[in-house]
């Protein structure tokens, strides 16, 4: 069975077994989003797990903690974006 497809205006002829590779190229052009935001949110978790270990340790030091944290949280999130970036 033959399909028409059209990429950039220009109409190709292609068979069932060619229209997988486009097909598995759109699907894996946009899995790097879904693992940045996954890497993000374990790391996000893991710095709000390390700020309540540092604050339970020493309750003093909460304010200078929580300053830190949430520049490591700003950072972290950032990585998200670049990976959103780079779908365009």
């Amino acid at each position: 069975m033959n399909f028409w497809r059209f990429h950039g205006g220009i109409a190709k002829l292609t068979t069932e077994k060619n229209m997988m590779l486009p097909l598995l190229a759109e699907i894996s052009g946009s899995i790097h989003v879904g693992l940045a935001a996954m890497g993000v949110g374990i790391g996000i978790g893991l710095t709000g797990l390390g700020m309540t270990t540092a604050v339970g340790r020493n309750p003093g030091a909460f304010t200078p903690v929580l300053v830190h944290a949430i520049l490591a949280i700003a950072l972290t999130e950032a990585i998200v974006f670049y990976a959103l970036y780079l779908v365009h």
